[in-house]
């Protein structure tokens, strides 16, 4: 399997120098060259697998450069961090049914992908006798779970980027009080998008990036989507079994469209999802593409889900790629378009093509409340702010020929004020974060800056 570039100029790249590589060196994002097809004997054959099993399965058909055995290892000990015997379980509540992603070291979804991706990079690392520096930016959940994924991992350095003041409180302390030597917290005085936007430019100084050996774990990192894939085809299998159903719905919280993108991906695969349910903050760039053709800039709004208060999100490249016929040329003419206008159009049948594969809503603060509050009295089961989102967006999109899995991207204790808001109180604690307010920090206030972010890892790098 080769992987190239959205933008055309990075080809023939194995999934390991894909995967060290991070952002293509054109700027643009990598995908496989191909997406391998399964027949529905497939997709049955791979529901009935315990998930690392069925996550070595999938991997497998993306990795030809990993010896077997190699591999399956780096996968069970990706998810013997987890708390729950089945690392992503499912559960029916109200008429839906829950797929839980927050049973890793940070309770949050991109546990699943980033405790996977900290062991493969110190494989490779050592294979290949390099030391790496990643540099990556959050919105709340990814930059905890890349420093829990990496954090004492021998030839790396993280720095992580997150907007000051714009995080939950325990999304903040889980990221500055871990405080091993190889951990960089910093603070940007701005947005999430601000970050981004640094880390991009960082990236797309190939000086500098090859100096001080960058790697990405934001989503612009392949091997995080490929990771993700997994848990569509672990939870169709449970609730195939439960229902009969053949098709299913899947209502994906979002803002960054990595998480959807990867059930894209199990889509394109042959896994039968009806539609892709498209769910968006009030930050809604991604359901005003989805409803109205309308992909444009607007003001990043603080919301009760902050990790999806984003209005660039670094992921759409992947898909205009499949939504513009693989035409590489004519994504990097729309992405230079999109960085000089801050908006993109869509031709009639362009949009006939996402309506195939996404429905979207846009769900506000008052509605984010009212679905964690109603759900909680119905069931007694405590919803986070994005996941109720999600939730929101199920109830009213999906029909009721065909399931619906919610993705619950994180445990409602990281959102304590948005829960107290809508139940009276607030959530209960996990052992894990028992006390995490008397721990030791450590974090630099920075300016939203590239140079400045610049000057602090070549400080501060491996």
């Amino acid at each position: 399997m080769r992987y190239h570039s959205t933008r055309g100029k990075v080809r023939g790249l194995s999934f390991k120098d894909a995967v060290m590589m991070g952002l293509a060196d054109d700027g643009g994002l990598l995908l496989p060259e191909s997406i391998p097809t399964l027949t529905p004997g497939d997709v049955e054959a791979l529901g009935q697998l315990a998930y690392p099993e069925l996550a070595f399965q999938v991997f497998s058909r993306f990795v030809d450069d990993i010896p077997a055995a190699n591999l399956k290892n780096l996968i069970e000990r990706s998810y013997q961090s987890f708390t729950h015997p089945e690392v992503t379980p499912v559960v029916h509540q109200d008429g839906v049914y829950i797929l839980e992603l927050f049973h890793g070291p940070t309770l949050a979804f991109k546990d699943v992908a980033l405790q996977f991706l900290g062991n493969l990079f110190e494989y490779l690392l050592k294979e290949r006798g390099e030391k790496m520096n990643i540099l990556g930016a959050t919105s709340g959940d990814t930059g905890s779970a890349a420093i829990y994924g990496v954090r004492g991992k021998q030839n790396i350095n993280i720095f992580i980027l997150h907007p000051h003041g714009r995080v939950s409180p325990i999304q903040e302390l889980q990221m500055t009080t871990v405080t091993d030597p190889n951990v960089f917290n910093l603070a940007v005085r701005g947005t999430f998008d601000d970050g981004q936007s640094i880390v991009k430019e960082a990236f797309g100084d190939l000086e500098f990036k090859s100096r001080y050996s960058l790697g990405a774990v934001n989503s612009i990192n392949w091997a995080r989507v490929l990771a993700q894939v997994v848990y569509y085809f672990y939870a169709y299998g449970r609730v195939r079994r439960e229902t009969g159903c053949r098709e299913i719905y899947f209502s994906v919280p979002t803002g960054n469209f990595g998480d959807i993108f990867a059930g894209y991906i199990a889509k394109r695969m042959g896994l039968p999802i009806r539609r892709l349910i498209l769910a968006t903050n009030e930050n809604n760039i991604l359901s005003r593409f989805v409803r109205d053709g309308d992909y444009s800039v607007g003001q990043v709004t603080e919301t009760l889900s902050p990790s999806m208060d984003i209005q660039v999100a670094s992921n759409f490249e992947r898909y205009l790629f499949y939504l513009y016929q693989q035409n590489p040329d004519r994504v990097a003419q729309a992405m230079e378009d999109f960085r000089k206008q801050g908006r993109l159009e869509f031709a009639d049948a362009e949009r006939a093509r996402v309506g195939e594969d996404f429905l979207a809503l846009t769900v506000n603060k008052t509605q984010t409340v009212e679905t964690i509050r109603d759900f909680h009295a119905a069931t007694g089961y405590v919803l986070d702010p994005h996941t109720a989102v999600g939730v929101k967006a199920a109830k009213a999109l999906a029909g009721g020929e065909a399931p619906v899995v919610c993705l619950a991207t994180a445990h409602p204790a990281k959102f304590a004020d948005a829960v107290r808001q809508a139940i009276g109180r607030e959530p209960q604690r996990p052992a894990s974060l028992e006390g995490i307010e008397d721990r030791p920090k450590r974090c630099e206030v920075i300016e939203a800056e590239t140079q400045a972010v610049k000057d602090y890892l070549a400080q501060n790098a491996l």
